[in-house]
């Protein structure tokens, strides 16, 4: 089986589940929508831009980069908008050089890995190409609640990529049933996986005990994740328990996030990080108490799961896509994201609650197990491309 993936090549979530591909006796091509050289066994790896991809760039594992103001959240909101507004317009030109790609590679089926930009990508070079083959996207996150509405090319060319999908992997329930909102035939197949392809509990796991009161926020900075609201909430957890910890994967060298450290005057409880490498990701989840995600948009956040996986205690959004992983009271907590009085409560419960805790955890290693765990999902899509050509 000849498998072409059209992704972000940088991106941990697309690759872990292209990496389960060159492990198997396939051929597996790769199609990035950003300049990469990813560190996996692949028959080939071409770069495609598309909404002006290549003049982004991302730091690696384990390195510091200053960032000036320049990227601060305002101006992630800014060139988010800039490239809803013109990267649609970049579109018909990267389908044409999709297609000969496709022409040169003949694979058996290509996957896109998230709507925008990928997806369309695909999309439009199948409207164009009568001979291309079988076509699944996955659905992440946001795409249908924050990017597709967002403008009118936004929106058409979201609707002309569900329209020629020949299936969907989405990660949450919800996106399927919004799919059919936005063209994509209910009599075609989908599947609903974690976007990364789950979790692999080799690494991420709980550890014997937690003893350090620790609070982890692992979204880093993007557009619909309420940082604001994260930071302002230290204070006011810091006021009734001093002693409690806030470690901030991503987030050294981000001229916001220090700007809110110093204006709080929390410089000793709060620790801004570099990107970790993922063996060191899972040691911070698997010292952290307590995880917040307070985002406004999401699907299944893999930093959710991972988090869970290890044994930390989730306080999240209240979106319906996270309600499929989170009972309140249960195995978690649902706050407003806008909130920094209710998720500085949510965290100090949490904290202070061994027994909700406990709970949580186990219940939380039956959901990863059930439903998130790596081979076992892998081998559901497995089936499932299968099933496509």
């Amino acid at each position: 089986m000849k498998i072409l993936f059209v992704a972000d090549g940088r991106s941990p979530i697309a690759l872990n589940w292209i990496k389960y591909w060159t492990k198997k006796d396939y051929e597996v091509f790769l199609v990035s929508t950003y300049p990469t050289t990813p560190d996996l066994t692949l028959s080939r790896v071409d770069f495609i831009s598309v909404a002006f991809s290549q003049a982004k760039s991302t730091p690696k594992a384990g390195s510091r980069q200053k960032k000036s103001a320049l990227w601060g959240a305002a101006a992630l909101k800014l060139r988010m908008g800039i490239r809803h507004w013109l990267g649609p317009l970049t579109i018909p030109g990267a389908a044409m050089q999709l297609n000969e790609l496709v022409a040169e590679i003949q694979p058996d089926i290509v996957h896109a890995l998230r709507i925008p930009y990928e997806g369309m990508l695909a999309g439009m070079a199948k409207k164009l190409n009568k001979d291309f083959p079988p076509l699944l996207i996955s659905v992440w996150g946001n795409d249908f609640t924050l990017h597709a509405p967002s403008t009118p090319l936004m929106e058409d060319y979201t609707r002309r990529a569900l329209y020629v999908a020949d299936a969907l992997h989405a990660d949450c329930h919800r996106d399927i049933h919004l799919a059919e909102e936005w063209d994509f035939d209910p009599s075609r197949p989908s599947i609903v996986l974690p976007g990364a392809g789950g979790i692999d509990q080799n690494v991420f796991y709980p550890p014997e005990g937690k003893s350090e009161p620790l609070v982890i926020n692992p979204r880093g900075f993007r557009g619909y994740v309420r940082n604001d609201t994260f930071f302002n909430s230290i204070p006011l957890v810091l006021k009734e328990r001093p002693d409690v910890k806030f470690v901030c994967p991503t987030m050294a060298g981000e001229s916001q996030a220090e700007a809110w450290v110093q204006e709080f005057g929390v410089e000793e409880s709060v620790e801004l990080t570099p990107p970790l490498k993922r063996e060191q990701l899972a040691n911070t989840f698997q010292r952290a108490q307590v995880l917040v995600s307070p985002s406004t948009h999401d699907g299944t956040p893999n930093s959710l799961l991972e988090g869970m996986a290890c044994g930390c205690f989730p306080i999240a959004g209240d979106l319906e896509s996270i309600r499929e992983w989170i009972t309140p009271e249960v195995n978690g907590l649902l706050i407003d994201p806008s909130d920094e009085k209710e998720l500085a409560n949510a965290i100090l419960r949490a904290l202070d609650d061994d027994d909700l805790r406990k709970k949580a955890m186990e219940e939380n290693q039956k959901i990863i197990a059930a439903r998130a765990e790596y081979k076992h999902s892998m081998a559901q899509a497995e089936t499932f491309y299968k099933s496509l050509i």
